[in-house]
C-alpha cells in the first residue's frame, strides 16, 4: 500500500477537478445553453429556483477547480 499512498494527492486533485467540471458543464448549460440546451433551444432558463441553481452550480465549481474553501462549496454543492 505504500507505493500507492505517494499518488494519493494527484488522485484526489483529478477527482476534485473532474467533479468541479461536470457541475460548470451542468450550470453553463442552463444559462448560455452550452454545452446542451436545458430548454430545448428557447434561450436560458427562467425558473427561478434554476437560476439560483445554476449560479451555485458556476460559483461552487470555481471554487473547487481553484481549491479555495473546496470543503464548504463541496457541501453547498452537494444539497
Amino acid at each position: 500500500m505504500n507505493n500507492l499512498e505517494k499518488y494519493r494527492p494527484y488522485v484526489l486533485a483529478l477527482l476534485r477537478i473532474t467533479a468541479a467540471y461536470m457541475f460548470i458543464l451542468h450550470g453553463t448549460a442552463k444559462f448560455w445553453e452550452f454545452p446542451i440546451s436545458m430548454t430545448g433551444g428557447n434561450g436560458p432558463v427562467g425558473d427561478s429556483m434554476m437560476i439560483i441553481g445554476g449560479v451555485i452550480e458556476i460559483v461552487g465549481s470555481i471554487l473547487l477547480i481553484l481549491g479555495l474553501f473546496t470543503r464548504p462549496a463541496a457541501f453547498i454543492l452537494s444539497g
